[in-house]
Order: C-alpha cells, then sequence, then structure tokens
C-alpha cells in the first residue's frame, strides 16, 4: 500500500498474512529483482509514487472496480475502500473504519455492502506538524512524544498542544462513532493505521462504552487486499 507518508507492505504465505512493515517513498524507480519475484499486488493513493512501479515485473494494480462495495464514487481513496472492504469481510457488515494515519478517515458501509460514506479530516501527526510549521513560536511536536493523555488545562506549552489537539480529536471520534450507532445500533466498529494504538487506548480510557466496541486492525488494507485476489 503506497501511502501518503510511507510504503506500507504486507506478506501473505499460503493465503495468511504473515508480517507487515514499512518504508519510505521511493526516490527512483525500484531495481528489478535478480530472481523471480512472488507477485506484487499494489494499491497507491500517491500517484508520483504509482509510477515508479509501473514496470516492475509481476505487479498488479489494484483499482476501485474490482472492490465490491456499491455506491462507490469516482475519488474514493483506494485505501479507505479497501479497509472498510477488508474490515467488513473480516468482522462482518454494517462496518465503521477509522483510519488513524497522515489523514484520519471515517468509512462506513451497511449490511448490504453498500458504501454509506464517510469524512476525512487532518490526522494526529498532520495537526501538531501544522502548528509548528504556520506559526512563528509555537513548537513542532511528534505524535512518539505523547505516550499518556496531557492534563486537560495545560500550564505549559507543549502539553497544551497536545490538550487541544488530542482532546478534540478524541471529541470528534466519538461524536462521529455515536452517530453512526444510532444509524446502525450493530454494526462493527474497527480502528485501523498508523496511530491507531495510541487513538484506541485514549479512547477506552476516555470513554469506555465505545473504546470497548472498538476493533484495532492495523492490517485492515491487507485483508482487503486478499479478499481481492479471492474474488478475482
Amino acid at each position: 500500500m503506497i501511502g501518503n507518508s510511507r510504503l506500507h507492505w504486507g506478506l501473505f504465505i499460503n493465503g495468511e498474512l504473515n508480517t507487515t512493515w514499512d518504508t519510505e517513498h521511493l526516490q527512483n524507480s525500484p531495481p528489478h529483482p535478480r530472481t523471480p519475484s512472488p507477485p506484487l499486488l499494489i494499491a497507491s493513493v500517491v500517484p508520483t509514487q504509482t509510477t515508479k512501479w509501473q514496470n516492475y515485473p509481476n505487479a498488479e494494480f489494484i483499482t476501485l472496480d474490482q472492490i465490491s462495495l456499491g455506491r462507490i464514487y469516482s475519488t474514493l481513496g483506494i485505501d479507505r475502500a479497501l479497509a472498510v472492504f477488508g474490515g467488513g469481510k473480516v468482522y462482518g457488515f454494517p462496518i465503521l473504519v477509522i483510519d488513524a494515519g497522515t489523514a484520519l478517515t471515517f468509512t462506513g458501509a451497511d449490511a448490504n455492502q453498500n458504501l454509506i460514506g464517510g469524512a476525512i479530516l487532518p490526522g494526529l501527526g498532520l495537526q501538531f506538524s501544522s502548528l509548528g510549521q504556520k506559526t512563528g513560536q509555537l513548537p513542532l511536536l511528534k505524535v512518539g512524544e505523547v505516550q499518556e493523555l496531557p492534563p486537560r488545562f495545560a500550564l505549559d506549552t507543549k502539553s497544551a498542544i497536545q490538550s487541544g489537539i488530542i482532546y478534540t480529536l478524541l471529541a470528534g471520534i466519538k461524536d462521529f462513532i455515536a452517530h453512526w450507532l444510532l444509524l446502525f445500533p450493530d454494526s462493527k466498529i474497527a480502528i485501523t493505521g498508523g496511530d491507531s494504538k495510541l487513538l484506541g487506548s485514549y479512547l477506552k480510557e476516555q470513554f469506555p462504552e465505545i473504546g470497548e466496541r472498538i476493533i484495532l486492525d492495523k492490517s485492515l488494507i491487507f485483508l482487503g487486499m486478499r479478499e481481492i485476489v479471492r474474488v478475482n
């Protein structure tokens, strides 16, 4: 999966996800392997990175028309489509998938595998970096610096930034989940992406009744890819 910030890899052996890892975006096209390469399934949301893989041997690009979801629109991100499709196939439909990556996205599908829709906003790291880069005196913070929930009413600038971003982000996630459950009370709720573990733990701490319902699975996109292989 070619994401906005990194390349995300998943190795399948006999149909089961064996391991995952991340690497940086490529500066040049990858060299062709000296020995026969295993099938490489690629999905991408970064066109400039996509072109670097066009001539790689035994590679196939996933497109939206391969994903068995109703009501897909042409500009839907392939990462969102794969995550909600994979999550629904593994855990059941209806499902709401929260992808906590560079962008934080909500994507929901009903019991008939029809896309209901979703929302997109800046992710946790992007919110931290935008304040640090677009202001004169605020420090540039990183997600890795946040281990525990900060005090809500902070007495230093660093904690104040963490409080403002994290608590409003959690409140927004809670609101989207609560509204979704009004529409689909028996729906599954899953969170995926690089910041999913951190935000998932915060949600359980702040809103136990919602946090306990959340399925944490960082591999939903790869599970969606596996379903594409099975169907095709």
